[in-house]
């Protein structure tokens, strides 16, 4: 397994929209792979192929992994695409790997339903809520270009960035 850097805003990887997958094949099963040890070894609970510079519309989330439960259960989702979302929203304290150690509240909708490829590109569809609609919209965002600091006002967007800034700097 390869262990990937993750990128960090203000990467302008970060910004771009991620292509479509034309065909789930062993090399796109590997990269599924690695995305998700990358994750396991970042302590993240989702990721999207762009955090690790790779331009396609691939994420993947466990949250169930932990040390109690090393195994976890990892879900691998290619080409996603919200197909209905509800009314109702829900505000997480959301986090980010590509902004690490930096959380703000973000509301989303509470209940999406999703079509993806799964890991053996077989069609899928889900209904998730709670946590699992908020790690899916988080992480769809990222295919997108999209960071959860996004959601934020400017002001509360560039504090944020110059910590990041002057963190990196300290390192």
């Amino acid at each position: 397994m390869t262990i990937f850097p993750i990128l960090v805003a203000p990467d302008p990887i970060l910004k771009k929209v991620a292509q479509d997958v034309s065909s789930v094949d062993d090399a796109l099963r590997k990269q599924m792979d690695n995305m998700i040890e990358t994750m396991y070894h970042d302590n993240g609970i989702g990721l999207a192929a762009p955090q690790i510079g790779i331009s396609n519309r691939v994420l993947v989330i466990d949250l169930e992994q932990s040390k109690e439960n090393p195994e976890g259960k990892p879900l691998f989702f290619v080409n996603p695409k919200v197909i209905w979302e509800s009314e109702e929203m829900s505000v997480y304290s959301e986090g980010c790997l590509s902004v690490p150690e930096m959380y703000a509240d973000i509301e989303r909708p509470a209940t999406i339903r999703l079509q993806y490829l799964d890991y053996h590109g077989k069609e899928q569809e889900l209904e998730a809520s709670d946590l699992l609609a908020t790690c899916l919209q988080h992480e769809i965002d990222h295919l997108d270009g999209i960071l959860f600091i996004d959601y934020l006002s400017s002001l509360k967007r560039n504090i944020i960035l110059r910590k990041l800034k002057k963190s990196m700097k300290q390192k």
